[in-house]
């Protein structure tokens, strides 16, 4: 039986992603099962990928992007005893999501609750993970605390932003105009970056400062997010946009100033946050943070803003619209439907 799958065939632009028909269905190893994926997504972080900035990044052309997926277990490899066939999972897998079946070990999947869609579900793995660990994790947010949160209608930033509603937090919003009207529903103040005067308009409303920023963009971004901050507050870092779309700014100079600004005497703490890296260093932070996204999201209490639902062979546009910054949201890409069928043929 033969499947599809999207290869980077070298680090570029958005042409470099090809669909690739393989003729044979990958066979699970010892430990290993095999996923029929049901969804995966498209973001940022791929794109970082697929221009081959992204930081620790080991693998070479050719190879599948993808860094997150729901799918159901397929079929068991010896001593794979943990999940049965047709049981629902997730896997932060920084690459290889973007397939219709792959095969991994079963020690690093998640269950996810049948009754889930997996569009919603897969929602959760990266970009609702990563706004729930920099909330609690890294920033420690305490209810009633202010915060700003940039790129604010994106699939992160609005993940944060409905997060940051439970905690009763008070939200300051930054990003393009066409996203405005998101950020407002979700419970912040939006504050609009392509306007004139927009810097002036943010520091009124942030007065004396607030408890916490959050900001992916990098380069000149950092300094003017570290100078949003009261004493005790904290810069938490994590993304390279600028740099990354060749907007100025550099990754190195990046980790560098976040480390120096650290040390400084002001009061005022910074970090570079990793989903990659927090997992090595507490896996067990990684299970119960996810159970407990896929527990709000079975309860109604938090909603993925699902921005489009594309099949899978349409990587390369879904790639197009992250770098184009209108996306308003979450870009879900579907593998297979329920029956199993590739949803390039829906």
């Amino acid at each position: 039986m033969s499947y599809q799958r999207i290869v980077i065939t070298q680090f570029g632009s958005p042409e470099v992603l090809q669909v690739v028909e393989q003729p044979t269905l990958p066979e699970p190893q010892t430990g290993e099962v095999r996923i029929r994926v049901l969804a995966t997504s498209a973001s940022f972080t791929d794109v970082m990928i697929r221009k081959g900035k992204y930081p620790g990044l080991q693998v070479k052309p050719p190879f599948s992007p993808g860094y997150d997926l729901v799918g159901v277990v397929d079929k068991q490899g010896p001593n794979a005893t943990r999940f049965t066939v047709g049981q629902h999972v997730g896997d932060l897998t920084v690459t290889g999501g973007y397939t219709e079946y792959l095969c991994r070990p079963e020690n690093g999947l998640t269950p996810v609750p049948e009754e889930l869609e997996p569009a919603a579900a897969v929602s959760l793995i990266l970009s609702y993970l990563t706004a729930y660990q920099l909330l609690h994790r890294v920033a420690n947010v305490q209810p009633s605390q202010r915060i700003v949160v940039k790129g604010a209608g994106g699939a992160v930033g609005s993940a944060m932003l409905q997060l940051g509603q439970l905690q009763n937090l008070s939200m300051i919003g930054i990003d393009a105009a066409s996203k405005q009207r998101l950020i407002a529903d979700s419970g912040a103040i939006p504050v609009d970056y392509q306007c004139e005067s927009w810097e002036n308009t943010l520091r009124d409303i942030v007065g004396d400062g607030v408890d916490a920023v959050f900001d992916p963009i990098g380069g000149a971004s950092l300094p003017r997010s570290l100078s949003w901050l009261r004493a005790g507050g904290i810069l938490a870092a994590y993304g390279f946009h600028t740099a990354v779309l060749g907007q100025g700014g550099s990754i190195p100079l990046d980790f560098l100033r976040l480390k120096l600004w650290n040390w400084l005497p002001n009061g005022r703490a910074t970090q570079f946050y990793s989903i990659t890296a927090l997992r090595q260093r507490h896996p067990e932070w990684f299970t119960a943070d996810l159970a407990r996204l896929f527990e709000l999201l079975a309860q109604g209490k938090i909603k993925p803003a699902i921005a489009a639902q594309l099949p899978l062979t349409k990587a390369r546009q879904a790639h197009e619209m992250i770098e184009r910054g209108d996306v308003l949201g979450k870009l879900v890409l579907l593998a297979t439907d329920p029956a199993g069928k590739a949803r390039s043929e829906t």
